[in-house]
């Protein structure tokens, strides 16, 4: 399944990022236009956010706005949605996300905002305490026309988080 990557940000955008182009937003960002939160941790998101960084010509930042606070997605858009800061943020979480305060998606559409999802079992050599047939199980569930017919109809406020695209 996917999902894809949006920058969020106050209402009032005193950045002027807002579009679909997350490079020009945060090279915007790294010239002292506003305040970023960033989860600074070994994640997913975080991985992304340090692709968007250099590929904005930023190989780390650190312009006095950038604050890693080295936590989960929820804690990082509680700390931007209190600061009034933008955080780069998978959709799903946002969509989820009940403290907004005056935030809102102010860069999305750009396809390097994509996110796969996977699933796989993990190797018992490896990890021997692995239960590979009900690993296994699942992910033929997930993988399923019925798995990715919940992954479909998984909503929020209407809005559909994720998008199956699983081939068997």
């Amino acid at each position: 399944m996917y999902n894809d990557f949006v920058l969020i940000g106050p209402a009032a955008d005193p950045a002027k990022v807002m579009g679909k182009d997350i490079v020009a937003a945060l090279k915007k960002l790294n010239d002292g236009n506003g305040n970023f939160v960033s989860r600074g941790d070994k994640s997913g998101t975080y991985a992304a956010e340090l692709r968007y960084w250099k590929m904005a010509g930023v190989a780390a930042p650190a312009f006095s706005g950038y604050k890693a606070c080295g936590c989960g997605m929820g804690p990082a858009l509680n700390m931007a949605s209190s600061t009034g800061s933008y955080v780069l943020s998978d959709r799903g979480t946002w969509l989820n996300f009940k403290n907004r305060a005056d935030l809102a998606v102010l860069v999305e559409g750009d396809k390097r905002l994509f996110n796969q999802y996977g699933v796989m079992v993990v190797n018992p050599a490896k990890h021997p305490k692995t239960k590979v047939a009900e690993a296994q199980r699942f992910v033929d569930w997930v993988t399923s026309p019925a798995g990715q017919g919940v992954i479909a109809g998984y909503k929020i406020n209407g809005e559909q988080l994720f998008f199956p695209n699983a081939t068997n």
